[in-house]
């Protein structure tokens, strides 16, 4: 049984975390802590387990065979940095980091230190985000041409811990990027992981249209994202990143072949659907994504327990989460100069 730590007792924290933990036979939640002394505090009182006073007294207990690191962005790489030199496993939430060079170097001291890194992309783990990649292996659809990708919702104001305008989601000393890291970073990693190709090359164009802070000005980060994507093997295509969809979430990707069309997650009924070159129509009823409003069991912690038994690397790790990662920030890059960015 592996002992776990939860640093940050937030939203991620409380609907996924912890009762995906509770719900794997191989891991144990042994102690909690937030910036918020009552919330950690509350929470153990709950579980049976201990508060820690800081993170550092946390990574200091030999008991703790791992942690999550669920607190806000711009403390990710120095907690997980810190927890992999004190020997414990990490499994951080997305993004990763606020700058390349700080996800390099948890990537780096990870593997100077033989500990596990993994990072929260969950969206490959769904199952008919793994049915679809079968389906491209096997010629579906022929050849991938482009696709579109797209993730939007109406902001994390809502859904956050603690609701409202002033959440750290908004402030750019705390979060450094909003809808493309909160969202687009998911659908970055999906892309990649259906077309079995790295992105090579970004254009895009990162901007804040209309999400508000509590004085009514525009928040510091982007509410928006629309990246063109270009594959190693020239397939082109657009994510799409959105805090405004002020309705129903789109959480959808298409992908155009050359034998006909795929739909991921774009029809209520049907997770997946192939229409092809010849008219046919083919539908795999699957599963439902999740959404803010209807969480459902991510994987990523059963992954990252499966690390821990088998102490074997698994999907999602440091070093994956990496080339995503990068298109993320040439992203940033591209919509700063105006120019297309290449990602080496």
């Amino acid at each position: 049984m592996y002992k776990i730590g939860i640093i940050g007792c937030g939203k991620i924290a409380q609907v996924r975390h912890i009762p995906e933990y509770m719900a794997n036979s191989n891991t144990e939640l042994a102690g909690f802590y937030d910036l918020r002394q009552d919330r950690a505090q509350e929470l153990a009182t709950k579980f049976g387990v201990k508060a820690y006073d800081s993170y550092e007294a946390m990574l200091k207990d030999p008991s703790i065979d791992a942690v999550s690191v669920c607190s806000a962005n711009h403390t990710h790489a120095s907690i997980t940095i810190e927890a992999l030199r004190a020997g414990k496993h990490v499994l951080c939430e997305k993004p990763m980091a606020i700058t390349l060079e700080e996800c390099e170097e948890m990537v780096r001291v990870a593997k100077k230190e033989e500990r596990f890194l993994m990072i929260g992309h969950n969206q490959r783990l769904t199952k008919a985000h793994r049915r679809a990649r079968q389906l491209i292996e096997e010629g579906s659809i022929g050849d991938i041409i482009s696709f579109r990708t797209t993730f939007g919702h109406k902001g994390p104001e809502t859904w956050s811990i603690d609701p409202g305008k002033n959440i750290w989601f908004f402030d750019k000393d705390l979060a450094r990027l909003g809808a493309v890291g909160d969202l687009g970073i998911h659908k970055t990693d999906v892309i990649q992981f259906l077309t079995g190709q790295k992105i090579t090359e970004v254009m895009a164009k990162i901007v804040t249209l209309d999400k508000k802070d509590a004085t009514g000005n525009l928040i510091g980060v982007d509410d928006n994202a629309i990246s063109i994507y270009t594959m190693e093997n020239g397939i082109v295509g657009t994510m799409t990143a959105s805090w405004t969809y002020y309705g129903k979430e789109d959480n959808a990707t298409v992908l155009y072949g050359t034998k006909g069309i795929m739909h991921i997650y774009d029809d209520p009924t049907y997770s997946i659907t192939i229409t092809t070159k010849e008219g046919e129509n083919i539908y795999y009823e699957i599963d439902k994504i999740q959404t803010n409003d209807h969480q459902t069991a991510s994987g990523v912690i059963d992954l990252f327990a499966q690390c821990l038994v088998t102490q074997e690397s698994q999907e999602n790790s440091g070093e994956q989460a990496l080339a995503a990662m990068k298109a993320v920030f040439a992203s940033v890059e591209s919509s700063r100069t105006g120019k297309a960015v290449k990602i080496k």
